[in-house]
Parts: structure tokens; C-alpha cells; sequence
């Protein structure tokens, strides 16, 4: 049985590169033309010169948080879209309300990569209870099940009793959703005494998966791994069974970017996840997800060559209110784009003696003069129009994960 879902997963390296980088500019070409709102976004740019990593990072961001003004602005996708009917053969909706396309295309989310790294093969039976109703998660995985030549009992979610009898009745080999409502289900049938022991494997996203549960799926018979997708982007990243990460799809391009900023980070270092979709129908470049991840150093012990990252760390959106005025990610890194002494810096927000404060603690490793914490701080309330104080502190002391600005303000503060 084939280790890869095919080939492209154990390319080399500089292979791959290439050629994505090729597919970029192809793309940034197409999306100018059929996507409206990528014309205007991307107006003057050249596109067969974004064909290296350096000429993406020069492009604009498009933001998730964007698309809702987008799409009010013109229905249904906000000009990102750049297929109609027949090809465009579903609309969905997520919490915004967001729209998102559908394509007729066999596994235009991706998933079946994800699915095959997890164990479902041709012929098996996969009980997907991942919901049907607006949200397209339901119909990503079952056009990757599909493509697989799997057979997809589509459950969704809810019905506990239901699920267990289904699972009970039909046998299925696997189960794709969340892994606490794959926990609610290996309850029920415990309380109802049925058995579902021909669940053997599981592919789970949506929401955290601690270690202990794992391993209590383990004790059950089910080997499970976990993706991490999205609504507009489809499959991101999943996890193979070397579990030290998660590889990089093979259908999009990854950045991670300084939150606040386009502007790629080191190797290592927490940032935010910025994925540029190597699709025709919905070519999004440089779309910032607002998730926190770093990139792994060197290749999966299971083969795959591709990029692999430490999954879903948090958020990027780091907005915090100080004395009623909202200071923004952004402006921290305007800040400390106009003192490129700076190495690394990070606005820690307290409440002391019932009042706010906030502090920019800034790495500096060259000598500065006497007054450059004074220079630093009128850059403050120059652009936050704020008053905030500034610690110069040694190289490599702020924790590397990705938070821009530290509000450790009570929660009801």
C-alpha cells in the first residue's frame, strides 16, 4: 500500500519550490484577471515577478476580518471569487455571516490528503459528523472521502442515539469531526451497552485535541490524527502518523508573518498564518487568517518533505482597550518600524493602582544613546496617542509566542 497519498508529498524540497513558485505567479495573473477585487488589490503589480517568496511578502494582505465589509460591498464572495454557475455549484455560510464558494471540482478543499495520512482508503465506510447546514465543513470532507473512493454516511452533528446506531448498524471503518463529540459518541454507546468497535481510525479539527484524549481513543481501537482547515482556505495543514507536527498541504503556499504586519518571520518564531490558495476558483493571495502557528525545522520522520508547522497556537488579534483608546497590533509594529534598532518588541498592558499601563519592552542588542527610551516613548504617543513607558531588555528574553501586545489585565478589568 502506497505511503503517500502521491507523489508531490516527498518531492524534494527545491522541487517543490520551484514549482509552486511557478504556480504563484500563474496565479497572481489569473486572479488579477477573473477576481475582481484582486484586480484592484493587486493593480501595478507585475505578476511574473512574484515568483519567489521575497516578491509574495511584498503583496498586500487580505484579512478574514475583511471579508465581511467585502462582501456587503458585493455579493456573494466581495469580487475574491473567480468562478459563477455551473462550476460554482454550492454557497456556504459561517458566523458573520462570512460566504464562502463550492466548487464542482473532485476535492476542491483538499481534504482527501488529510484523510489518506489518517488511514481511510478506497472502499472503506467514513461516518463524518461534521455539520451539513450552512457551514462547508460537512461537504469538504466528503468530496475528500469521495475522492478517495470512500463511501461518506453522512451524519453530521447531534442525535446521539442515532449516531450510535448508525455506527452500530453500519459498520464504518473511521470517523471524521470533533474529537469531543467523537468522546460524547464512545459514551453513549458505553451507556446504551452497544458496540462500535469497527471504528478503528479518526480524523478530528475544529477544536483542540488534549494528549490524554488521544490516548484514551488509542485504548478504544481508534487511531486518531488530527487537521487543521478552514472555511475559506480548506486544508491547511495535518498531522501524518510520525505525529511531530503538521505538514503543510501541498496545494497552498504558507507564510508566517509578525502579527500586525506582512512581514515573514524567522524560522521558529510564533507569528501569524498567512496562506496563498494555489485555486482557480477562489485564488486567495496573502489571506491572513488571524491564527498563530511557527514553522518546524527539518522534514517528518514519515517521508512527506513538505513544511511542517506546530499547529494551531492561539490567536494573532490582539486588540487591547487602554484608557479607552484601542491600541492594534499594527500600530505596535509602526512603532517599531521607525527605530529598526529594535530587534523585537512587545506591549505588556497591566492595571496598577485601578489604572491601565502599558509598558513596550523592546530587545535592542546594538549600543543606543542615554535618551532612546524617551525617543521610543513620544513615537508612543505619537502614534497610539497614548502615554507608555519603555524597558530596553537583552536579546531573546521575550517569549517566543507570537503576542505583539500582553494585556494581563484582569478579565473584568
Amino acid at each position: 500500500m502506497a505511503a503517500f497519498f502521491d507523489n508531490l508529498e516527498n518531492r524534494e524540497p527545491a522541487v517543490r519550490e520551484a514549482e509552486q513558485m511557478a504556480e504563484l505567479s500563474k496565479l497572481v495573473a489569473h486572479a488579477q484577471q477573473n477576481a475582481p477585487a484582486f484586480t484592484r488589490l493587486l493593480a501595478g503589480i507585475e505578476a511574473a515577478g512574484v515568483n519567489s517568496r521575497e516578491a509574495l511578502a511584498c503583496l498586500p494582505l487580505t484579512r478574514k476580518d475583511e471579508l465581511i465589509d467585502l462582501q456587503r460591498q458585493q455579493r456573494p464572495f466581495g469580487g475574491l471569487c473567480a468562478i459563477k454557475a455551473p462550476e460554482l455549484n454550492r454557497v456556504f455560510s459561517s458566523p458573520g455571516p462570512i460566504y464562502e464558494p463550492g466548487s464542482q471540482r473532485a476535492d476542491f478543499w483538499r481534504f482527501a490528503r488529510a484523510l489518506y495520512a489518517a488511514g481511510f482508503r478506497n472502499g472503506d465506510l467514513l461516518h463524518n459528523c461534521f455539520a451539513y447546514h450552512f457551514t462547508p465543513a460537512g461537504a469538504m470532507v466528503e468530496s475528500g472521502g469521495h475522492a478517495l473512493g470512500c463511501t461518506v454516511f453522512a451524519a453530521g452533528p447531534g442525535q446521539l442515539e442515532g449516531q450510535v446506531q448508525a455506527i452500530a448498524d453500519l459498520r464504518p471503518d473511521g470517523y471524521v469531526g470533533t474529537p469531543s463529540f467523537l468522546k460524547l459518541i464512545i459514551d453513549k454507546a458505553d451507556e446504551l451497552g452497544v458496540q462500535i468497535a469497527s471504528l478503528n481510525k479518526a480524523l478530528v479539527s475544529g477544536e483542540y485535541l488534549p494528549p490524554t484524549l488521544r490516548e484514551t481513543f488509542a485504548d478504544r481501537g481508534i487511531k486518531v490524527l488530527q487537521c487543521y482547515a478552514t472555511a475559506d482556505l480548506g486544508l491547511i495543514a495535518y498531522e501524518s502518523p510520525a505525529l511531530e507536527g503538521m505538514i503543510v498541504d501541498e496545494g497552498i503556499i504558507l507564510e508566517i508573518v509578525r502579527p500586525g504586519t506582512g512581514d515573514p518571520v524567522p524560522e521558529g518564531e510564533v507569528g501569524e498564518v498567512v496562506i496563498t490558495t494555489l485555486s482557480d476558483e477562489y485564488p486567495l493571495v496573502r489571506f491572513a487568517t488571524g491564527d498563530l502557528s511557527a514553522i518546524l525545522t527539518g522534514e517528518s520522520p514519515c517521508g512527506r518533505t513538505n513544511r511542517r508547522i506546530k499547529g494551531w497556537l492561539g490567536r494573532a488579534d490582539q486588540t487591547a482597550k487602554v484608557r479607552g483608546m484601542f491600541v492594534h497590533p499594527t500600530q505596535v509594529a509602526k512603532i517599531l518600524r521607525q527605530h529598526p534598532e529594535i530587534q523585537k518588541g512587545r506591549l505588556v498592558v497591566e492595571r496598577i493602582n485601578d489604572a491601565d499601563s502599558m509598558v513596550l519592552h523592546c530587545e535592542v542588542a546594538v549600543a543606543v544613546p542615554d535618551n532612546f527610551a524617551d525617543t521610543i516613548a513620544a513615537t508612543i504617543r505619537q502614534v497610539c496617542n497614548l502615554r507608555g513607558e519603555v524597558t530596553i531588555v537583552p536579546v531573546d528574553s521575550l517569549a517566543n509566542d507570537g503576542k505583539v501586545i500582553d494585556d494581563l489585565r484582569p478579565v473584568d478589568a
